[in-house]
């Protein structure tokens, strides 16, 4: 999502520059493992023109593809995120260590994209659970080796030490 510093000069005169694109950010799949798949996201603003600065304020919309963090399986994790940047021509006010939330325009053409993708990867959460995690289903139930038993499952076993005392219980009925 480019703009150009007179495209936007000439359309801020008056009034805020607006904007509303699908922009492309399928890269975020390659940089964070968590994002399974992503889809165009909408965003939508205005830009507001004040001296040297652009001052650019935006919603990103859109849908993810995060994993489970307990069955693993795809949950879908729509977004909604409301994000600010402020952009200036001038070096003065950009901060010589990069600390600064006003990022420096090179050249005559602003990338909105690189911030887009900056704020989605922020809004990533750590875990998201699917609805259907509680389904057994859902579960792998056996691998290599091992086996997901319930405790209904599992048959009353005797130690085989105490198998003679059950034989001795018996003989003692019989007696009676």
């Amino acid at each position: 999502m480019k703009f150009t510093v007179t495209q936007i000069k000439k359309k801020a005169f008056n009034e805020p520059f607006t904007f509303d694109e699908k922009v492309d950010v399928s890269e975020l799949e390659t940089m964070n493992n968590d994002i399974r798949r992503i889809d165009p996201v909408q965003v939508q603003g205005d830009c507001l023109v004040q001296g040297d600065q652009f001052i650019f304020s935006f919603t990103i919309r859109g849908e993810m593809i995060l994993p489970c963090a307990r069955t693993l399986v795809d949950v879908e994790y729509p977004f909604e995120i409301k994000a600010r940047e402020i952009f200036t021509t001038s070096t003065y006010l950009v901060d010589e260590d990069g600390d600064s939330e006003i990022h420096l325009i090179d050249g005559e053409v602003l990338d909105l994209t690189p911030y887009i993708k900056e704020n989605i990867l922020l809004e990533v959460p750590f875990r998201v659970f699917s609805d259907e995690a509680d389904d057994q289903q859902s579960f792998q139930q056996k691998g290599n080796d091992w086996e997901v038993t319930s405790e209904n499952a599992k048959e009353k076993k005797i130690d085989p030490r105490l198998k003679k005392l059950e034989n001795l219980f018996k003989d003692n009925e019989k007696e009676k």
